[in-house]
């Protein structure tokens, strides 16, 4: 690194150490990512406006996480070729006009195409993060990459809500359309925040792809935090979906808005995340992945044996997203420290696999609800932590390292 890139990446470490850019970036992650879930209270509105069936607007949240996936695979590798203050603002100004496009959908054709693009340019935060990563210094870190996340869990959590009652008084299309005003000022925001850079990469679009394979290939350490985050959020997922059934049942009786009280329970998850994000650069990302572990696991023999009583079911809740929280960013924190110039493509992996683990809970909960109850889905979670923490401990036993 010649004297000129190292004065630039001094200029964005002191820059990234204000409190007021990192709570800018903190936001933009946030509402970024928001994007992919305001729909999900809207769409009885929608459907009403357009005049189409439940079964045709019920579609509309799933092209938008579709669109959300195929964003983190084909555009998230592009942070490592091309100068990612221009990428960050450039998506910021996708996605605002796919929010103005979603707004103004005149039938469910535009508005399945507008949904779509939507959720494949929400991917900011995925760009944002590998950024930080980079310009931060290693003992930096954790702090900084724990405030994005914690605005990014925060906002996903209360997006729905949000959404749903400014719907409830202007109207959905009122949503995107203050959505998209916001994406505008965060695009010039951050553009005047962050220095350009040079491309870490000179890699051609088909080599970054093919070289995602060769990093699983060839970083053990990849491999072992991308799996261990999936059976954490399989885990995870297997409770979430599954949670209104039991609500729902002779066991409590209750309703859908009792469970949305349940989510609010994350925000203690949400807020200690830049406390794990400074364990971890005290102590080490692996150690925090253990506890991180051994919470989720403690979390689901609480529900098993306390979760029919409503004090057990909300103190299980609440340790289980603690521990999803510390997993998630510990390993996250873990990845991007294995190969310079290529967070880009090593959060795609991490990314992807996450998600892809995410599904497989969200079918084994369902699944398993529907075959032996809420016994069942304790018991799929609690497997998936044990092969987590084999593969996590024994992992540590065979190869001493702090990574």
């Amino acid at each position: 690194m010649d004297s000129k890139e190292q004065n630039a990446l001094t200029t964005a470490s002191q820059m990234l150490a204000q409190r007021s850019t990192v709570l800018t970036l903190a936001i933009a992650c946030g509402l970024s990512v928001a994007n992919v879930y305001y729909n999900q209270p809207l769409l009885a509105d929608m459907g009403r406006s357009l005049n189409i069936s439940v079964q045709q607007v019920g579609f509309i949240p799933t092209l938008t996480q579709v669109g959300y996936a195929v964003g983190l695979l084909l555009l998230v590798p592009l942070g490592d070729k091309i100068e990612r203050r221009w990428l960050i603002v450039s998506m910021l100004g996708l996605l605002t006009c796919t929010l103005v496009a979603e707004a103004t959908a005149p039938n469910l054709v535009w508005l399945s195409v507008s949904s779509f693009a939507l959720g494949f340019c929400s991917i900011v935060a995925h760009l944002v993060l590998p950024l930080v990563a980079q310009l931060t210094h290693p003992s930096e870190r954790g702090k900084v990459i724990g405030a994005l996340l914690s605005g990014m869990i925060l906002s996903v959590l209360l997006a729905r809500t949000i959404s749903g009652v400014i719907g409830n008084y202007l109207g959905w299309r009122a949503v995107y359309l203050m959505s998209a005003a916001v994406m505008l000022v965060f695009a010039f925001a951050i553009k005047g925040r962050i220095p350009a850079s040079e491309p870490a990469s000179t890699l051609s679009y088909k080599q970054l792809m093919q070289s995602l394979v060769q990093l699983v290939r060839e970083q053990p350490v990849l491999r072992e935090s991308a799996l261990n985050i999936a059976l954490i959020f399989a885990a995870f997922n297997t409770v979430w979906v599954s949670l209104i059934f039991l609500l729902e049942s002779p066991i409590y009786n209750y309703d859908s808005r009792v469970a949305g009280l349940f989510g609010l329970l994350g925000i203690a998850g949400a807020l200690t995340t830049p406390i794990v994000g400074r364990l971890v650069d005290k102590r080490g990302p692996r150690m925090l992945v253990g506890i991180g572990v051994a919470l989720v696991l403690s979390a689901f023999v609480i529900l098993w044996i306390a979760g029919k009583h409503l004090i057990g079911l909300a103190f299980g809740v609440l340790v289980l997203d603690l521990g999803m929280h510390t997993a998630y960013v510990s390993n996250q924190i873990r990845v991007y420290s294995l190969v310079p110039n290529a967070e880009s493509r090593l959060n795609t992996v991490f990314m992807v696999t996450n998600y892809s683990g995410g599904a497989l809970g969200s079918f084994l909960g369902t699944y398993s609800w529907a075959l032996w109850q809420w016994n069942g889905v304790c018991a799929i979670g609690f497997f998936l932590l044990i092969v987590a923490s084999i593969t996590h401990f024994s992992v540590g036993s065979r190869k001493p390292t702090a990574i």
